[in-house]
């Protein structure tokens, strides 16, 4: 209570003074101060939480660099009404960083399918493929079979744990896919997009691998209607938009498939915000969710009457997973950041972001951190960057507060090194000053000229709290990941050392004071 009082005390200080900053800043003992709390906090992670984690949840921000994480801190502060900088974002307050390596097997600057199999699976791959080892190779379907690599939520599922898939994304795109399907191409979503010589050859689009490949996901919930229906059939939200309509060449309804597989079950269907939140989690064991017939729309364009929040759609997950005695693995992906980055559109990624680490504060409030460990990471960066020696408390879609020293024009602060918004009027950069570049959809100014914006090289961050969280430290390699969440759980190939020589359990479960407490809680409301 005392260490919150005083982040409640320091945070309440920082109003603005005329000098454009704090005016308790200026003072040496606010630093001070708030740095020796800071230490103490520190101190207490001296004791290490080696308890046995019953749950597991995997946050990805897919494209999340660290520049992308510091612009998401500061957007968030300036949504509250901060300057912004000083701002915690709900994955700041993790107790332990570390590093990821993304490189793909055979790629320096990685794709998402690569490093999803990365860290779902533990073993890094090549891009584009999901769910195979690095023997695959993209796109020959005669290389899937016997290089198949299994992943944590099918290491989870095996071990009794309930478990779940939660995107803004399509629910077949690479992230999730390769918790579930093992595909030589990640662009393969329905047969549709599938060469007919690797159908002859037996091999299995990725929606199709969502209902057959792990019996009984228990939650999946994101976009991908179409690719779920057969070709041409009307979508139930866009009955006369073509480009919606289902996709399957070979006529399955896998979605009423799956509805006639739970319909004694306690299966739901869902593909509106209405349908999901009518639902009473206690009396649902199975969903399926998929709002969109692609990804599900940026969150900043999103009808909040029709369309679920990634936070809604998180909460409810839990709600369902929880009430497995034994536990749940969830994969959460804020998906669409990547997409924003892509098109150049600062704006939507940095919004995505922000709600995803909504997100991740909902969920921090409806689990433990004694029986759960939770991870922030993501699978690559972009060539994103911000800078122009900005003013404390600048917007973050801002000027910089010079004009260019060699055209004599205004730039933004996010900047580019590649992709849609370069843009020349006659034969000179476009000068920003005479264009809205505040608007939800402006294209950041590009280095480089190409169509869509690229993946940066660097390595990504990776935020953990909970059981054994502090065994992801320094910098490694980014098929560690779900080594350590298995191993705090005692699941796939890490058991050994939750048995002692006795027998007796080693990794003890969480029966704090505090882990009973939430339980009591979460089963009065």
């Amino acid at each position: 209570m005392k260490r919150t009082t005083l982040i409640i005390v320091f945070c309440s200080f920082l109003i603005v003074g005329s000098s454009g900053f704090p005016e308790q800043e200026k003072d040496p003992m606010f630093w001070n101060r708030w740095a020796q709390q800071t230490l103490k906090n520190a101190l207490t992670l001296q004791t290490l939480n080696t308890n046995k984690a019953k749950n597991l949840i995997l946050f990805l921000g897919d494209g999340m660099g660290v520049p992308t994480v510091t612009a998401a801190r500061i957007l968030k502060g300036q949504l509250n009404g901060q300057s912004g900088e000083e701002t915690r974002l709900e994955m700041d307050k993790f107790p332990f960083v570390s590093l990821a390596k993304t490189y793909n097997t055979n790629a320096q600057v990685p794709d998402s399918a690569g490093t999803a199999t990365a860290y779902l699976c533990g073993v890094k791959a090549n891009e584009g493929t999901v769910g195979v080892s690095a023997a695959a190779v993209r796109s020959q379907c005669n290389t899937t079979k016997g290089n198949e690599v299994t992943s944590i939520l099918r290491w989870a599922k095996d071990s009794g744990k309930s478990v779940g898939i939660v995107t803004t994304t399509r629910v077949n795109h690479a992230t999730p896919s390769a918790a579930y399907a093992h595909s030589v191409d990640r662009d393969w979503y329905s047969d549709n997009e599938m060469p007919p010589e690797a159908l002859q050859a037996g091999c299995k689009d990725i929606a199709r691998q969502l209902f057959e490949n792990i019996p009984d996901i228990d939650v999946i919930m994101g976009g991908g209607r179409k690719f779920m229906f057969p070709k041409n059939q009307s979508d139930v939200e866009y009955p006369d938009v073509l480009k919606h309509s289902g996709t399957r060449k070979d006529e399955r309804n896998l979605v009423q498939e799956w509805k006639d597989k739970m319909k004694d079950k306690k299966g739901y269907y869902v593909w509106n915000k209405k349908q999901l939140l009518s639902l009473n989690p206690n009396n649902v064991d199975y969903l399926l969710g998929l709002f969109e017939p692609s990804d599900l729309t940026y969150d900043l364009e999103r009808n909040t009457d029709t369309d679920p929040s990634l936070t809604e759609m998180v909460d409810v997950a839990i709600k369902i997973l929880r009430k497995n005695p034994s536990g749940f693995y969830l994969l959460v992906e804020g998906g669409r950041i990547d997409h924003g980055h892509h098109e150049g559109k600062a704006k939507q990624a940095l919004h995505e972001a922000v709600e995803m680490d909504r997100a991740i504060g909902r969920a921090g409030l409806m689990t433990s951190i004694h029986d759960t460990l939770t991870i922030v990471t993501a699978d690559h960066s972009h060539v994103f960057s911000f800078g122009g020696y900005t003013a404390r408390g600048n917007t973050i879609f801002g000027l910089a507060p010079m004009v260019s020293d060699v055209d004599q024009k205004p730039f933004t602060s996010i900047l580019y090194g590649n992709g849609p918004g370069y843009k020349l009027v006659t034969g000179a950069r476009e000068n920003v000053s005479t264009i809205d570049y505040q608007d939800n959809n402006y294209q950041a100014q590009a280095a480089v000229p190409l169509s869509m914006e690229t993946h940066g090289g660097e390595d990504v961050a990776v935020f953990a709290k909970g059981p054994l969280a502090h065994l992801l430290h320094g910098v490694h390699e980014q098929n560690y990941i779900p080594h350590v969440m298995a191993y705090a759980a005692c699941i796939g190939q890490n058991r050994d050392h939750c048995l002692s020589r006795d027998g007796a359990a080693a990794l003890k479960p969480a029966l704090s004071v505090m882990a009973a407490i939430l339980t009591v809680t979460r089963l009065l409301c």
